[in-house]
């Protein structure tokens, strides 16, 4: 009898603590990413010089996808970014900013996203005002920034009224030069980057 208690005392046990941990998740992810206290924006329309790999995309815009893989919102993202890319590969060009602490595998992390070239260089953050993890860069033709932002409301990135990565992307496309976003599309949500010191 006594084992059978303990049994179900641990079982309870177990299923609160799991419940607390899912609750916890999805406070800290909820919530807008603290601005660092050394964050330097960037507006829409500056022109972004990128270094490297990243340089002379002929005149198509360029989408490019902040991913960290210890992030988990980054992680449930990943389904996101590879339906953009199905979508609009050969009308706009695309790749993935690793930002991670150790030195991940970009040759792992470009054949899982398709071939998409992979660039681990933390200065491309700074350069584009990125401090949070997953987020969507877009620039145009001219490498001016048209959108950073959010890829979805949800958590899951699952809601497909609040696609906004992919409503930048149309509006692009549409040469609308004079786009209207929602806030929450501009606020940065999941996982701040490694190295960003809060206020």
């Amino acid at each position: 009898m006594f084992k059978k208690i303990l049994t179900g005392f641990w079982l309870v046990l177990l299923a609160i603590t799991i419940g607390l941990l899912f609750w916890y998740n999805d406070l800290v992810y909820s919530r807008p990413t603290p601005v660092p206290h050394n964050y330097k924006a960037v507006a829409i329309v500056t022109v972004v010089k990128l270094p490297g790999l990243l340089c002379g995309y002929n005149n198509k815009p360029l989408f490019l996808h902040f991913f960290n893989p210890d992030c988990p919102c980054s992680r449930f993202n990943t389904r996101t970014f590879k339906a953009l890319v199905k979508t609009y590969r050969g009308k706009v060009n695309f790749a993935v900013v690793v930002v991670s602490k150790t030195q991940p595998d970009l040759q792992a992390i470009s054949e899982n996203f398709g071939g998409i070239p992979a660039v681990q260089d933390r200065s491309i953050s700074a350069i584009c005002g990125v401090y949070s993890t997953p987020q969507a860069v877009l620039l145009d033709g001219s490498n001016k920034l048209y959108y950073r932002g959010n890829y979805n409301r949800g958590r899951y990135c699952n809601d497909e009224k609040t696609n906004f990565a992919k409503i930048a992307i149309d509006q692009l496309l549409q040469n609308d030069v004079h786009p209207a976003f929602n806030p929450m599309a501009l606020r940065a949500y999941g996982c701040q980057l490694p190295g960003c010191k809060k206020d």
